[in-house]
C-alpha cells in the first residue's frame, strides 16, 4: 500500500492546487504517495453543517466542535495511522519530525481554524505540530508543510536521492551556499574551487562553508552533537 496522507479541513480549496504542483503533485501522479483532501462539514450535523461555536466561559471568537472534529478523524483513522493537530501550541515542525513522518504509511493532517479546536480533540490525536511561534487563520499552510516536507523524505520522491541527503538541517547544520552558471554575474564570481575539479577540496570547502553558515546564521544550532561542528574545524 502506498504512503497515504489524509488531511481534514474547512477550506479543502486552500490545499487542493498547491498539492498538485511540482515534486509533491508529480509524485502523485506517478503513484508514489496518495493525498486526500476531506471537508470537515460534511461531518456536521443540522441543515446549516454548524462546525463552530461560542466558547464555553466567554471570549472572542469561535471554537471548532469537537464532535464534528471527532468524527472527521474516526472516518479516516486505520491502525496504522499517526493523527497530527496542527497548533501553535505544539512541538515545533524540524527536519528530525520530518524524517519521523517520512517513513509513516499513513499520516493524518487536522487544520484547525478560528480560535482553535475544542481541547477534548487533543485526547484523540498522536501529536501536535507547529510551524513555530506565530499563529495563523488556519493549519491548512502547517498541513501543506507537513506534506511537502516529509514526502519529498520518501524513496523514489526525489530524482535524486542525495538531495535529501545533502540539505539543511539533515544534520542539524545549515546547507553550504550553492551556484550554477553564469560562472561571473554583475561582478560576482563563483568560487574557484567549485570550478577546479577536485572533489575532495570541494568536500571540504562546502563542509567549512555550512560550518561557518551555522555558526554565523544559527549559533543556536552551531555546536550541536548532530553536526560535530567544533572551532578548530575551520
Amino acid at each position: 500500500m502506498k504512503p497515504t496522507y489524509d488531511l481534514l479541513t474547512l477550506h479543502p480549496e486552500l490545499l487542493r492546487e498547491p498539492l498538485s504542483h511540482s515534486i509533491v503533485g508529480r509524485a502523485v501522479s506517478n503513484g508514489e504517495i496518495a493525498i486526500n483532501i476531506h471537508d470537515i462539514r460534511v461531518h456536521a450535523e443540522g441543515r446549516h453543517r454548524q462546525c463552530d461555536d461560542a466558547p464555553y466561559g466567554g471570549g472572542a471568537g469561535m471554537v471548532m466542535k469537537v464532535d464534528v472534529v471527532a468524527r472527521a478523524i474516526d472516518a479516516v483513522r486505520r491502525d496504522d495511522s499517526v493523527v497530527i493537530l496542527t497548533t501553535p501550541a505544539g512541538a515545533p515542525f524540524t527536519q528530525a519530525v520530518a524524517q519521523e513522518l517520512s517513513v509513516k504509511s499513513h499520516v493524518v493532517v487536522v487544520c484547525g481554524h478560528y480560535e482553535g479546536i475544542d481541547a477534548r480533540i487533543e485526547s484523540m490525536v498522536d501529536r501536535e505540530i507547529s510551524l513555530g511561534d506565530f499563529v495563523m487563520t488556519g493549519g491548512e499552510i502547517a498541513a501543506l508543510a507537513i506534506v511537502d516536507a516529509t514526502a519529498r523524505l520518501r524513496n523514489g520522491v526525489l530524482g535524486n536521492t542525495q538531495s535529501a541527503l545533502d540539505e539543511s538541517f539533515q544534520t542539524n547544520a545549515l546547507e553550504y551556499p550553492q551556484y550554477t552558471r553564469p560562472a561571473e554575474f554583475r561582478g560576482m564570481a563563483v568560487p574557484d574551487v567549485l570550478l577546479s575539479g577536485d572533489h575532495a577540496k570541494i568536500e571540504q570547502w562546502r563542509s567549512a562553508q555550512s560550518k561557518q553558515r551555522t555558526k554565523s546564521r544559527r549559533p543556536d544550532l552551531y555546536g550541536s552533537p548532530l553536526n560535530s561542528v567544533d572551532d578548530d574545524s575551520e
